[in-house]
């Protein structure tokens, strides 16, 4: 079979063939249809976040996937039947650990687990992949053309279910929400907010110049669109509102903190950005002082378990088509890789939690490989 295959810092991603693998016990076989790219994606090619199973040298890409059930090999599933898998596993010669039993895998510890197309363990990106049924989430066949974007939409629904943990202590009502970055998550997340989660006023922050499709996407969702060049992250407060909510989607490290003077009181901000190390001067004690005295929260988020997942899917079933139609701005086939991963050797974003953030492309927004066609 073909798949796509890295080795980390040493160039783009290859076409390569692999053996068709062979379900074990309690697993199926998955022929896969699309696997989305996004930012984590080029992190992993340029070796700067991730890693190679144990003894590899290469590793298959794609954590965003959506594929068909060959085999059920026994599991439940039904052969036909479209299914989204899960991002982490237990580590190499760990059947399980206390967070994958509790159905809490996104809340493990590094070295508790793996995760499929980044670190540990090969991803999707090949046209058959075995997994346990556990891991494989069923979804309608009229959603499989945008299963690959299960994925993402599930972490945005585990950031947003943090951040009113956080909250739970009292009687939050939130109105409005600010969030950062124009990748795909952050077009997907604003869209959530004001689609499915109700949010009288959103915004969106990015650096575009009009005119640009982001832009228009953001509008005609009826958010927002803040440049942060007009604008800081910091200034927003004064020029537009205080936010009940701030979801950072950025990666760009000093947000975090500028994210606490664009809160209202009582307000959370959700970090899904990873950034490389920056040392920067901040006021620490004012900002302790403003988080304190207006109860204002930070709360960081990575990957999402299946339960997110379920409920991603119902978000995707709610999403119009025009959004989707406009974010995915290309599917391409085997043949034409470089085109799903435009620049794949340039400096990618910072990953912000499997945002679409990829190279800095003024059209790409969001791509996919296509395995098989329905």
């Amino acid at each position: 079979m073909k798949a796509i295959a890295v080795q980390p810092g040493a160039g783009g991603p290859d076409v390569v063939s692999r053996p068709v693998p062979e379900p074990a016990p309690g697993e199926a076989l998955v022929r896969i249809h699309r696997v989305g790219v996004d930012g984590t994606d080029y992190e992993v090619i340029e070796g700067t976040h991730g890693g190679v199973p144990d003894g590899d040298d290469r590793l298959v890409l794609g954590h965003e996937a959506v594929g068909v059930v060959e085999d059920p090999n026994g599991t439940g599933l039904e052969a036909g039947q479209y299914v989204v898998p899960t991002v982490r596993r237990p580590p190499p010669g760990v059947e399980t650990n206390d967070y994958f039993e509790r159905g809490d895998p996104d809340m493990a510890p590094e070295g508790e687990y793996v995760e499929r197309g980044i670190v540990g363990a090969h991803g999707f990106m090949a046209e058959y992949v075995t997994s346990p049924a556990a891991y494989l989430v069923p979804i309608p066949d009229e959603l499989a053309p945008w299963g690959f974007l299960v994925e993402p939409i599930s972490i945005t629904e585990k950031a947003i279910e943090h951040a009113r943990a956080s909250r739970s202590a009292f009687d939050w009502r939130p109105e409005s929400a600010l969030v950062l970055g124009t990748g795909a998550l952050g077009l997907l997340t604003a869209a959530m907010f004001t689609e499915t989660l109700g949010y009288e006023r959103v915004y969106c922050l990015g650096r575009k110049d009009r005119p640009h499709p982001t832009i228009d996407i953001v509008e005609r969702l009826g958010a927002t669109y803040v440049d942060s060049r007009e604008t800081p992250v910091d200034e927003v407060a004064a020029a537009y509102e205080p936010m009940d909510v701030v979801y950072e989607a950025t990666g760009h490290a000093t947000h975090a903190f500028e994210s606490i003077d664009a809160l209202a009181p009582n307000g959370v901000a959700a970090l899904l950005g990873v950034p490389t190390d920056w040392t920067f001067e901040i006021d620490g004690g004012r900002l302790h002082r403003d988080l304190v005295l207006s109860n204002k929260a930070l709360v960081g988020s990575v990957n999402s378990n299946r339960g997110h997942f379920e409920a991603a899917i119902d978000t995707l079933a709610a999403l119009p088509d025009w959004l989707l139609e406009s974010i995915v701005t290309g599917i391409y086939g085997l043949d034409e890789i470089e085109r799903a991963f435009p620049s794949a050797t340039a400096p990618a974003a910072t990953t912000d939690g499997g945002s679409g953030v990829g190279p800095d492309d003024d059209t790409t927004i969001k791509t996919a490989v296509e395995f098989m066609p329905i």
